[in-house]
């Protein structure tokens, strides 16, 4: 599993060092020399060699040169452009609009790598395990690359699979690069204030979780089981069949779907599909997912939903899952009512119990932007709303005061939202929300059921007996502990960040300067001393620490003089 260590000066190793300078590079190359400057990199004792792009890349938007960066800078950011792509709330639309555009298509890896990862997770080759693989690749992606296959299933009848597998090497490229995120994204939070109210930490904490799951196919083999159990005797959908024996955490071998994409309406229609009746279906198996289950596809678009002969659906890709609880399912059921009721109150608290809030906000603000949100949907009916529309600017809503949908909820309105836009493609009538009201009203149903009133009232009868029963004991530690004098008053400040980043800066220059100083020494005791071999009855290596001192002495005037004067 991918995790994020600090990114201080302990961490700053090699490994870090070549992928760090390397991204600087490319930032450079695109025109964002601004970026590196107002991020002041240049105190981590890395100098820029050039910081002049190519004339030509200004022809180019800022949106444009962004998202080649990175495309540029492989999985990692092409990943997390992927996810920027669909956050109104923190990219303008015309950056949006052009990270949609990211290509996750790159060049395929050799045969001879795909069959040294077999041998190192099953301890054979594909050749050994399947009655044919085709070592030409059909597709490949940032994350991995899929190959065509076949198994034998006894009987002398073979089966036809699809077998993914993984970038080499791509878990310790994918641990650096997040590793330098974060570390960058706490540098914006400190240098840029227009961006210190989106968290940018935060986002890639949680991207960091997200791109873990996803490049561990055992977490997706184990996704496509989960999904299997739960819709094990419903007819109208069809499930994929892993081969867990044939998988590992870098491969995973599944069966070939030989279906029509949803996006592919002429060989639908020239099929016989009933295309109205595909997107009621498929809308509806989103809806059990997520209302009925509260585990869905997250990313439920085009290119992941097959339809079989009978109508069928079928789902593909599980490596973005997401999760519900019954309580976040039961706030977005509050919120709908709210806004078809017109209860300005009811919708400010459904959003509340939606959202992290970050620090103190301006509730009579927040409740003029609800008011304004609610005027543009208080004269539609539950089936006139749209999903996709009122997801995005809750997003917008959001942003302005600083508070941030719970990671369930996000991926729960992204993926209504994406479904929304498959069933509208198939059906331009489609009305989302109506379809939801059977979902919906067994919520409700739920929720004041005899069997739910019972277990909250016994759930929150034990937590008040827990709490008398523990009351004494926590009273007599605290008696005691301040009888010991143990009890501290802890202050924390949070204005010492730019000082203390000065005198890091300080002790940096200070440090390189005693080297400079020691290395001038150094080299004229070698030229006193004489010693051999020489240059013009000059010892060699002292000339060379000469020169070193001298470009090391030059680097350091310039990064003085580019700190400006009277800046430490």
């Amino acid at each position: 599993m991918v995790s994020i260590r600090q990114f201080g000066a302990v961490n700053r190793t090699f490994r870090h060092l070549n992928r760090y300078q390397q991204i600087l590079r490319v930032l450079v190359r695109y025109g964002f020399s601004d970026l590196v400057d107002r991020l002041h990199l240049d105190q981590y004792g890395w100098q820029m060699i050039s910081r002049k792009p190519r004339e030509q890349i200004y022809r180019l938007s800022r949106a444009e040169r962004l998202r080649m960066a990175l495309e540029e800078l492989g999985p990692t950011f092409i990943k997390l452009g992927q996810l920027l792509s669909v956050r109104p709330d923190i990219m303008p639309p015309d950056y949006l609009k052009e990270l949609t555009k990211l290509q996750d298509s790159v060049p395929p890896f050799s045969y001879e790598e795909v069959q040294r990862i077999f041998f190192e997770d099953l301890g054979k080759e594909p050749t050994e395990i399947f009655t044919s693989f085709c070592s030409e690749p059909t597709a490949a992606a940032s994350i991995s690359q899929v190959h065509m296959a076949r198994i034998a299933i006894g009987s002398g009848q073979e089966r036809k699979v699809v077998v993914k597998v993984q970038r080499p090497r791509l878990e310790k490229i994918i641990a650096i690069d997040l590793e330098i995120l974060a570390w960058l994204a706490q540098l914006m939070e400190d240098h840029l204030e227009e961006v210190q109210g989106h968290r940018p930490t935060a986002i890639v904490q949680e991207f960091s979780r997200s791109l873990s799951r996803e490049i561990d196919f055992t977490i997706e083999l184990t996704n496509i089981q989960q999904f299997a159990r739960q819709f094990a005797n419903c007819p109208e959908i069809y499930v994929p069949e892993p081969f867990p024996a044939l998988s590992s955490t870098r491969i995973l071998v599944m069966e070939q779907i030989d279906g029509i994409k949803a996006s592919d309406l002429d060989r639908l229609r020239a099929a016989g599909h009933d295309l109205t009746l595909l997107a009621e279906r498929g809308a509806r198996l989103v809806m059990e997912q997520v209302f009925t289950h509260g585990f869905f596809h997250a990313d439920p678009h085009p290119g992941n939903i097959f339809f079989l002969p009978g109508n069928v659906v079928c789902f593909i890709d599980f490596g973005q899952m997401g999760r519900l609880l019954f309580k976040d399912r039961e706030s977005f059921i509050e919120l709908v009512g709210s806004i078809v009721s017109g209860d300005e109150s009811k919708v400010t608290s459904a959003l509340l119990k939606m959202t992290v809030q970050q620090g103190e906000f301006d509730r009579d603000a927040l409740s003029l932007d609800i008011s304004d949100f609610m005027s543009r949907y208080l004269h539609l009916s539950i089936g006139d709303l749209e999903i996709g529309k009122i997801h995005w600017e809750l997003l917008r809503l959001f942003s302005r005061h600083r508070m941030f949908l719970k990671p369930g909820l996000y991926l729960m309105l992204k993926a209504l939202g994406t479904a929304e836009g498959v069933g509208l493609t198939l059906d331009p009538e489609i009305e989302m929300l109506s379809l939801a009201k059977p979902f919906i009203k067994n919520i409700k149903k739920q929720q004041f059921s005899a069997k739910r009133l019972i277990m909250e009232a016994a759930e929150t009868s034990s937590q008040y007996m827990s709490l008398l029963r523990d009351l004494p004991v926590e009273t007599r530690s605290v008696l005691a502990m301040l009888r010991q004098g143990k009890v501290r008053l802890e202050l924390e400040h949070h204005g010492l960040r730019p000082l203390e980043q000065a005198l890091y800066r300080v002790a940096n220059k200070i440090a390189f300067a005693i080297v400079l100083a020691s290395l001038i020494i150094g080299s004229s005791l070698v030229v006193l001393s004489g010693i051999k071999p020489k240059w013009h009855d000059i010892p060699i290596i002292g000339i060379v620490g000469f020169l070193m001192a001298g470009f090391l002495g030059f680097m350091l005037l310039i990064s003085i003089l580019r700190q400006g004067k009277g800046k430490v």
